[in-house]
């Protein structure tokens, strides 16, 4: 199973992405695509199966990835201080693969009924529900 892990701005919370999703999944391939380069610089840095930038690796592994994990600015066209384009939002979007989203506080929408909590609250929550996906799927 692929498993796509999609960061902007800095890449640090792609890069705690790929290290959890590497140490709670080791048979599966864990890819990590920047929006920029110092994300996927930042994320490298965890060792990920494969990782690439921009927004053509956005859009070809949206397509091709069993579960995506990302911050929620990804949804939003000229999120991540203008990083985000309409092709990367629409090509996460229009999946439809499990996706799962990490809340941002720096993001200026608000989503009500979030509880408050650290981000890596949100990372290890996102964890158990990728994890229970997994056993879902091989359970078919």
């Amino acid at each position: 199973m692929e498993l796509l892990v999609i960061a902007g701005q800095g890449g640090g919370i792609g890069k705690v992405l790929v290290e959890q999703l590497k140490k709670n999944f080791p048979g599966h391939t864990v890819i990590a695509v920047g929006t920029n380069s110092l994300a996927t610089s930042n994320m490298m840095k965890s060792s990920p199966d494969l990782i690439a930038t921009g927004e053509n690796a956005v859009v070809f592994n949206c397509e091709m990835a069993d579960i995506i994990v990302a911050p929620i600015g990804i949804l939003f066209e000229n999120a991540m201080r203008g990083e985000i384009t309409k092709i990367m939002s629409d090509a996460v979007s229009r999946n439809r693969k499990k996706t799962f989203f990490i809340p941002m506080a720096q993001c200026h929408f608000y989503i009500m009924g979030l509880k408050e909590a650290r981000m890596s609250e949100y990372i290890k929550e996102a964890v158990e529900k990728i994890r229970k996906k997994i056993e879902e799927d091989n359970t078919r």
